[in-house]
């Protein structure tokens, strides 16, 4: 920014008076007492003595009255300009202003309002500035010299930045401490000894920080200030990391917060499972903690379809999934766990991105992705990724707790039981009456408060945005996918007979499909209500009907059947450990202690001697010669044939060591071949190509020679 300047910028008292400026002196003397009456020797950028002979004072223009600075100004010589400040950076300025203590803000605010008052008081042609500023300074109580200062801060900027300009350039007020001074290895080693996971309390740190440093000579601090000071060198964040781990650095990121105002009823949903705190019995008599699985749509809030059995499984899923589909629709989204119960096959299969279980070409598609329905994986232990999660600590709540169920609630941890804790056992079919109405009860409690409810509840939210949304609807054929199980079987080489669960199935049309690998779909329910079979492209088959039951009606009583068992051989086990209570290498070693009494042959008196031969029998039996050591040639015959197995050793691990990769793979392919063929290998060879096929190495060239053909051999 460029401004207009008089041809002369320092004035004596002698040359003041002979230019006849307006509203000033026309003597020296005059215009020293003036001078003296307006402290113009106060302000240190405008005054100034004179260097050299004679002595005295120099005076900027700037201190002349109004009249007298205009006529300067419009005698100075056109061009001559004076470069003045830059409007600074405003939004560094009110940085740096937003750091400051209220004391610091407080004294900017006191200066602005002293350099206005100064402005409002000068009159042009009747109070200069100086006098002005003489007043403004006595009204404040502070000096003329400090506001003619705070006058060349802000000269030359806008008014607006007046304050920010104005503020404690040192940051005045802001609290100073003196810093104590200890070794550089104390510090050290207190954070050695307090940024541990196993999170030690700091003043058992400090006190062994404390011995450490006494006994190398080196300076400490007191306890308060070393708290302090590693609190200022490491911030508070990286000591939750240190101490909690990875988790505890996860909670110092907020979550995400999810909006649901842009979906509609059914567009998405999720699912997960709850283990209730309360004692049910089943109606063949066994007790346990039974557990719900629940559907819930995301955008009401509202529990769409629910199922209840002992424990998480593929068969309760997939019923709990099949009800919310038929009675509402098919929804776009789902939301799963990576539960084994949510990434079955049945449900899952084919999907990219699920991780459990072994992935096998022949897998058949599960009924999610056959339906078209996006699945999403939640974080394992997020539970803000599941907003059922919410919906299960109302059912903790509202249903475990219900009255009907005193005496079987268990308590939420397992130092909060009451006191008639296992007194009784709700049966399961009363469970799940109470259970049901709960959760209808749930879903028609108004009053919710969530983003979309705003004061209705979840059937309401529901059914406004359910009215005017496009939903999917399950054809006839789709709903098989969901009212059955399914699984890959090879069907028998001769007849196509198919057994599965201890059940048998065939009709006609499977004599021509015998030996092939096919999909079966089941009702989980019913087991011998027959299977559909389908290809492995999905291709309905046809029906076969059950020829011969000798498994469970369905599937969970078999499941029930394979835990009793268990049940009954873990009693026995414990049984058993209980009565053999030596162990029988102690008892081994105790019989080995017994020494063993030599054996004596018995004492024959009476001897046949063959006739014709009176020779004594030690003359006539033959004793083999025995050697106590071997031959020269013996021994030099061992020793080369050692030398030969082991050099013939180190041929095969040096060739072993000098095979390629891809030699490697050559190898596995070629005794593939030979075993496809019919030819026999060796033991040997076999051992290791099995070991072989289990190697990173071995899946990544299989899938190099699928893409590229047998020219990826050549390589």
């Amino acid at each position: 920014m460029q401004a207009l300047r008089p041809h002369k910028e320092w004035w004596t008292a002698a040359e003041i008076a002979a230019a006849i400026l307006p509203d000033m002196p026309g003597t020296r003397q005059n215009v020293d007492a003036l001078a003296k009456r307006l402290s113009w020797r106060d302000h240190p950028d405008w005054a100034r003595q004179r260097a050299g002979k004679g002595g005295g004072w120099e005076y900027s223009w700037h201190l002349f009255p109004s009249a007298a600075r205009r006529k300067l100004l419009k005698e100075a010589p056109e061009g001559e300009q004076v470069s003045t400040p830059s409007t600074p950076d405003v939004a560094e300025l009110r940085a740096y202003y937003e750091t400051l203590s209220d004391a610091s803000k407080a004294k900017a605010r006191l200066a602005l309002k002293v350099v206005r008052t100064a402005l409002e008081l000068e009159r042009p042609g009747e109070t200069p500035l100086s006098v002005a500023v003489i007043y403004a300074a006595t009204d404040a109580e502070i000096s003329a010299r400090t506001v003619w200062n705070w006058f060349e801060r802000v000269r030359g900027y806008p008014e607006a930045d007046w304050l920010y300009l104005l503020a404690p350039r040192n940051k005045a007020g802001a609290r100073t401490e003196k810093t104590s001074l200890c070794s550089p290895e104390f510090m050290d080693h207190l954070k050695g000894l307090f940024l541990q996971l196993e999170g030690p309390t700091f003043a058992q740190s400090y006190r062994d920080a404390v011995r450490i440093a006494e006994h190398n000579g080196w300076s400490t601090l007191p306890n308060r200030t070393a708290r302090r000071r590693l609190n200022e060198e490491v911030p508070r964040v990286v000591q939750v990391y240190a101490r909690e781990g990875i988790s505890g650095l996860e909670r110092c990121f907020p979550p995400m917060i999810r909006s649901k105002r842009e979906l509609h009823a059914l567009e998405h949903v999720n699912a997960d499972c709850h283990k209730f705190d309360v004692f049910t019995e089943w109606e063949d008599g066994h007790v346990d903690r039974c557990q719900i699985v629940a559907f819930q749509d995301i955008y009401s809030g509202k529990v769409l379809s629910w199922r209840i059995d002992h424990s998480p499984n593929e068969a309760a899923v997939m019923s709990a999934f099949g009800e919310m589909v038929e009675t509402w629709g098919i929804p776009q989204y789902c939301t799963f766990d990576n539960g084994r119960e949510f990434a079955s096959k049945w449900l899952s299969g084919g999907v990219k991105t699920r991780y459990r279980g072994k992935i096998r070409d022949d897998d058949p598609m599960g009924v999610l992705p056959l339906l078209g329905i996006q699945i999403h994986w939640a974080t394992p232990g997020h539970g803000q990724a599941k907003p059922v999660e919410r919906t299960f600590r109302d059912f903790a709540s509202d249903i475990a707790k219900d009255i009907r169920f005193a005496g079987a609630y268990v308590g939420n941890r397992p130092d909060a039981k009451p006191e008639n804790y296992k007194s009784r056992a709700i049966p399961i079919k009363e469970f799940r009456r109470v259970v049901d109405a709960r959760i209808q009860e749930h879903n028609a409690r108004v009053g919710r408060l969530s983003e979309t409810a705003q004061g209705r509840s979840f059937d309401e939210t529901f059914a406004e945005s359910y009215e005017r949304s496009a939903i999917r609807r399950a054809t006839d054929e789709q709903k098989r996918l969901w009212l059955m199980g399914q699984k890959t079987l090879t069907m028998q080489k001769k007849h196509g007979r198919i057994h599965a669960f201890g059940n048998y199935f065939w009709s006609n049309w499977m004599a021509e499909h015998a030996g092939r690998k096919v999909i079966v779909r089941f009702d989980i329910e019913d087991l011998q209500a027959g299977i559909y079979i389908y290809e492995l492209t999905g291709e309905f088959l046809g029906f076969a009907p059950c020829q011969l039951a000798k498994g469970f009606r369905d599937l969970s009583a078999a499941k029930e059947n394979a835990r009793a068992k268990a049940r009954f051989k873990r009693a026995h086990r414990k049984m058993l450990e209980a009565e053999r209570r030596l162990d029988r290498k102690d008892i081994a070693a105790q019989l080995d202690a017994i020494p063993v009494p030599g054996a004596s042959a018995p004492e024959n008196k009476i001897v046949a001697l063959p006739k014709g031969d009176a020779r004594p029998i030690a003359a006539r039996v033959q004793r083999p010669e025995y050697q106590d050591s071997m031959t020269p040639e013996q021994e030099a015959e061992v020793i080369a044939f050692q030398e030969e197995f082991y050099a013939e050793q180190k041929r095969k691990e040096d060739a072993a060591r000098a095979e390629e990769p891809i030699d490697r793979y050559r190898r596995a392919v070629q005794l593939e071949q030979d075993l496809a063929a019919g030819l026999s290998v060796g033991t040997a060879e076999a051992d290791w190509l099995r070991g072989y096929q289990t190697t990173s190495e071995y899946f990544g060239h299989r899938d190099m020679h699928r893409d590229v053909g047998d020219h990826f051999l050549r390589f």
